[in-house]
């Protein structure tokens, strides 16, 4: 007996992967700053668990598989804010971000095709697509230039007879970039010259800065028949753990695939759907308190990380990471030194390395991303820390 092929191919989680080392760490002492997952460390608003008591079941039953229909309809509500016009029959609601993707990469794609994805990218693509047997093609983007999408020529030298679509995510995870009109225009005529699916990850959608806003690929309506929009409620409310996310397309067929799908894994979670309607009730003032939060923790990240010499990287624009080039050929092999062998007055700092966060082969090995999801002062505290890590770290390899 032995597993499958599959199973040995899917890659373990960059952001995970080395989560034993801090518990050797945190039974040693140690005290960990952990900025190397999405986890954001704001409450829950409270109407959330306002909504759950509200209505409360004498029994917990299965739900629509599509949703609980007033949880479609707020969300409807909710995207018209950001002028996405969709209709409750246009919308799946998924357990998380993470089965949306599964879905949008099952429906459009079958064992051994190709889905072009934008490079780095959330991590997780590839594990889905290793489940699936499809095989992704990166598109590279750079650290020099901020990350961002790469000319039209890129896209297309890439499409094979196999390419069915193109995924990302817009504001980025891991990178921070916002793609603008113009960017984004890239991506829509590539679709439309190609005639390919556009999956566009929108989980980071109120996490811009500086003026700039994340446009939804909804919004070119020359190629609405071939956009799927992945959403989630986690990070934007800071609800992880409910597990809500959304699929959405107005191709009629896409729309009905995915519902076997979703007949097949039954339903979400009823008493997290009916929490998320009270979450979809928040106005304009929680965004914009959110926002102006984690623009802040932005700029001290950005600060503190402007005294590593040789460090490349730009200030971001959305999502609440940023990923940087270190002056090291390993940046997997520096994040293990952090947590096994350097602490400042007992005190460490976990990140992920960004080289899980590719396909390409021996790539991203120098890049790291940090999740700045603690308040301001730890954050300084920790990029410190993560700054002198890195000069220790530095000279001893270099003895």
């Amino acid at each position: 007996m032995r597993i499958s092929e599959r199973s040995k191919k899917a890659p373990a989680s960059p952001i995970r992967k080395l989560v034993p080392f801090a518990e050797e760490a945190v039974k040693k002492g140690k005290k960990i700053y952990y900025l190397n997952i999405g986890q954001p460390d704001i409450p829950t608003p409270s109407i959330y668990f306002q909504y759950e008591e509200k209505h409360r079941p004498q029994i917990v039953a299965y739900t629509h598989s599509a949703g609980l229909l007033p949880l479609r309809e707020a969300f409807t509500k909710y995207y018209a804010r950001f002028d996405i016009d969709v209709f409750p029959d246009e919308i799946i609601v998924t357990n998380g971000g993470s089965e949306a993707v599964l879905f949008a990469m099952t429906v459009v794609a079958d064992p051994g095709d190709e889905i072009l994805v934008l490079e780095p990218f959330y991590a997780n693509y590839a594990g889905f697509a290793a489940q699936l047997g499809i095989n992704l093609v990166p598109v590279r983007t750079r650290p020099e230039d901020g990350y961002q999408i790469p000319k039209m020529g890129d896209f297309l030298e890439k499409i094979s007879h196999r390419t069915k679509a193109i995924i990302f995510s817009n504001p980025c995870n891991p990178t921070g970039a916002v793609y603008d009109e113009k960017q984004l225009e890239v991506i829509a005529e590539v679709a439309l010259k190609r005639d390919l699916f556009v999956i566009s990850d929108e989980v980071y959608r109120e996490f811009t800065f500086d003026g700039f806003r994340a446009i939804s690929m909804m919004s070119f309506s020359n190629i609405s028949d071939k956009v799927i929009v992945v959403d989630s409620i986690s990070k934007r409310y800071s609800a992880c753990g409910a597990r809500i996310g959304t699929f959405i397309t107005k191709n009629k067929d896409i729309y009905q695939a995915a519902m076997k799908l979703a007949q097949a894994r039954l339903c979400p979670a009823m008493t997290s759907q009916y929490g998320t309607i009270g979450l979809l009730t928040l106005d304009d003032l929680y965004y914009s308190q959110m926002r102006k939060e984690y623009e802040m923790r932005r700029d001290v990240v950005y600060e503190e990380l402007q005294r590593i010499d040789g460090a490349v990287f730009k200030k971001p624009h959305g999502a609440f990471y940023i990923s940087v080039k270190l002056p090291t050929d390993n940046s997997e092999d520096f994040v293990k030194f952090m947590l096994t062998e350097y602490e400042v007055e007992g005190k460490t700092t976990m990140v992920a390395p960004l080289s899980g966060f590719y396909v390409t082969p021996s790539t991203g090995m120098s890049e790291i991303r940090i999740a700045y999801v603690l308040e301001r002062e730890q954050l300084r505290d920790a990029v410190a820390i993560l700054t002198s890590g890195l000069k220790t770290y530095i000279e001893r390899r270099n003895k």
